[in-house]
């Protein structure tokens, strides 16, 4: 069987000190099992051509201001890989590099789905001179890493509008709400052109991603999906009207 692909909406980096987002990261891990390793793709890490990192033991990178000493002092000092970085890069082309490590897309959500961070992580970044066909396209060369035990996941928000977002809560926007429901209809009928083409999902999909870096991760988890393969959702919330939270498990 493969190992699953996993998509996480992570919200705010707050998320990393704990709350219920954190506690079903964690069931979510406990269910998946420890893999040989894990290829993340985050919308915090763009580049001009894609990239790996390939340290053996990736920094954690503090890519935010502003929040609590304590999150800022919070550490995940999972191991890297470097002979998984080289297969990625075989894979996709992607250059390797000690220049990055892991970004608050990656370690605030690891640190719960494996906490004791026992699980090689490498990151590869959203090459920026792609469209989304193009990320879809690199996302399918990871396939094989499914065969071994690789979990291939993706982390960022099917929903995400900053401007918009409501600090003291309050129930979503229409808008967010069906271009959230229409992202997961996709996926549940296996349309993985609707999510390429995601403009088109629903109506004012372009209030719901005005910058495409939180969605792109997504077609990487979708690109790794074998037909007719189980897909599931956790943590199936819309944060301050317009932040999307919802997580995906192919497999």
């Amino acid at each position: 069987m493969p190992t699953p692909a996993l998509f996480f909406g992570h919200g705010s980096p707050m998320n990393a000190l704990g709350g219920p987002y954190a506690d079903t990261w964690r069931a979510v891990g406990e269910a998946v099992g420890k893999p040989r390793g894990v290829v993340m793709v985050s919308a915090h890490w763009e580049t001009e051509g894609p990239s790996v990192t390939g340290q053996t033991a990736p920094p954690t990178i503090h890519d935010f201001g502003g929040f609590p000493r304590a999150l800022h002092e919070m550490t995940y000092p999972a191991p890297g890989s470097p002979a998984l970085a080289t297969r990625v890069a075989e894979l996709t082309g992607a250059g390797v590099t000690d220049d990055w490590g892991l970004d608050h897309g990656s370690w605030s959500v690891l640190a719960h789905v494996w906490p004791e961070a026992d699980v090689p992580v490498v990151q590869l970044s959203l090459d920026r001179r792609l469209d989304a066909r193009g990320h879809f396209d690199l996302g399918r060369r990871l396939r094989p890493l499914r065969d071994e035990g690789i979990v291939v996941a993706g982390s960022g928000d099917f929903v995400h509008n900053l401007r918009t977002w409501k600090r003291d809560g309050g129930e979503p926007y229409g808008w967010a709400s069906g271009f959230n429901d229409a992202v997961k209809a996709a996926l549940e009928r296996g349309d993985q052109d609707a999510l390429v083409d995601w403009v088109g999902l629903a109506e004012d999909a372009q209030m719901s991603v005005p910058t495409d870096e939180h969605f792109l991760p997504l077609l990487y988890v979708a690109a790794v999906r074998d037909p007719g393969e189980p897909v599931g959702f956790f943590n199936d919330v819309i944060e301050g009207g317009s932040i999307s939270m919802t997580g995906v498990r192919i497999g």
